[in-house]
């Protein structure tokens, strides 16, 4: 089995069984974490650009990590320093890069269907990094791996997704896989970060996370996004802290296997306190590792080779 298009972007457009294909195919780059030589050569002589309107840490690096890891070449390209700043349209810089022969475009842009745009712009396999508040696939992905790998099934977990459900992207891309998956979800939070209409997505919605935190498997936690100025959306951080704010003391009240996760950067003793960030129940840094065998995977995927990985 294959993916059915030469993009990915989101995972609202990917069928259970190529969700499952993704997960399954990450396994053998995640072992190869554990082999002194971490490269393989699926992708010698491709080329990844990593295209970002945004800033990034974690997503960028993981997907440079993860081309060269698979034998590519990379090319990073600044936006502030590129020709962007002087009025280049993102069609324009696609029809640049594609004259340039690039096989894959990894893009992160501000605005929702950018990649789609230039997924008809291009015939390079297109890689959605974040668009907006629209979806973040990639981090979906690892997030499903995670809880794959720590229960062995996603089928029938609870997962609650806290915090800015509103502007998230990741919030949506966990919700269209687990959904997908079998898992329960739940989106908590402040009223005012909660869409309308959220319940169409197949996901009930609670504005306590204390009221159902006994029963859940995961916690998923959503960072406060202050650039978006979503301070003004509730009372004050103290008072978002006192209410949403994962704490130990709140974790006495849940099951020992709960899973904490956050996709980062987190905001400490705000959404999350540092106890429960550092603490045996926290995944975040496994998140992270993650990340790079889950984009390994899709860039070997997309890439044509979706035969059985010996390495």
């Amino acid at each position: 089995m294959e993916l059915k298009s030469k993009d990915l972007l989101g995972l609202e457009y990917l069928s259970r069984k190529e969700i499952q294909l993704i997960l399954d195919t990450t396994i053998p780059f995640k072992n190869l974490f554990t082999r002194s030589v971490k490269k393989v050569p699926p992708l010698r002589g491709k080329t990844v650009v990593i295209l970002f309107y945004e800033p990034s840490t974690r997503t960028r690096a993981s997907f440079e990590l993860a081309a060269k890891r698979l034998n590519a070449d990379t090319l990073n390209i600044t936006v502030s320093s590129s020709s962007v700043v002087k009025g280049e349209s993102l069609i324009d810089t696609g029809k640049t890069l594609e004259a340039m022969k690039a096989d894959f475009v990894v893009i992160r842009h501000g605005m929702a269907g950018a990649a789609h745009l230039l997924a008809r712009t291009v015939k390079a396999s297109v890689i959605n990094a974040g668009d907006g508040s629209h979806e973040h696939p990639t981090q979906g992905l690892l997030d499903m791996f995670t809880m794959r790998e720590k229960f062995g099934s996603i089928s029938g977990l609870k997962v609650a997704i806290v915090g800015d459900i509103l502007h998230s992207r990741v919030a949506r891309s966990n919700i269209w896989g687990l959904n997908k998956m079998g898992a329960k979800v739940y989106v908590v939070g402040p009223s005012t970060l909660i869409p309308k209409f959220i319940e169409d997505l197949n996901v009930t919605v609670c504005y306590n996370l204390k009221e159902i935190i006994g029963e859940l498997d995961v916690v998923n936690i959503l960072r406060i996004q202050k650039e978006r100025t979503v301070e003004s959306l509730f009372p004050s951080l103290h008072e978002y802290h006192k209410i949403f704010g994962v704490t130990e003391e709140m974790l006495g009240k849940s099951k020992k296997s709960l899973l904490i996760m956050h996709p980062g950067p987190m905001n400490r003793g705000i959404e999350i306190s540092s106890v429960v960030a550092d603490s045996e129940r926290s995944v975040i840094t496994e998140q992270v590792t993650n990340g790079i065998a889950v984009r390994m995977s899709i860039l070997y995927l997309l890439g044509g080779k979706a035969s059985e990985i010996n390495y």
